[in-house]
């Protein structure tokens, strides 16, 4: 599957099964280790991001983290769908050391003012316009 697939098959805004779909070439891609393809990488991260669920954060953070390359594609804003301090709240509350070091990364991103024009909507738009949908 290519990142024009992808795009093709769903679009920016999956829903239903689609989206169990694309966390399972999600978690395939992050399979491919130094050979994973980034672009597609972030391109479900950001269908999952435009879903809005907290349920997503952790396997995005999980992709951002499985290499350098996915680290630095995969913008931090995207574990934000459900909005930042909800996130936060989340993160917080989620027993797994995992949680504790996303929380920690998006507490240091927020306080070197990554999310200060931040909003759901105006990260959605961006995505929109690089994609061209």
């Amino acid at each position: 599957m290519t990142e024009d697939d992808l795009l093709e098959r769903y679009g920016l805004h999956p829903t239903g099964g689609q989206l169990d779909d694309v966390r399972g070439i999600l978690a395939a891609a992050m399979q491919d280790g130094l050979d994973a393809d980034t672009d597609l990488m972030k391109l479900c991260c950001i269908q999952l991001f435009h879903h809005g669920s907290l349920d997503d954060v952790l396997l995005i953070w999980e992709a951002k983290e499985s290499g350098w390359d996915a680290h630095c594609s995969i913008d931090v804003q995207l574990l934000c769908g459900a909005g930042l301090d909800a996130t936060k709240t989340f993160l917080g509350a989620h027993p797994s050391a995992m949680a504790r070091e996303a929380l920690e990364y998006l507490t240091e991103c927020e306080e070197a003012r990554d999310f200060e024009l931040f909003s759901v909507e105006s990260q959605s738009a961006e995505y929109h316009r690089y994609y061209g949908v």
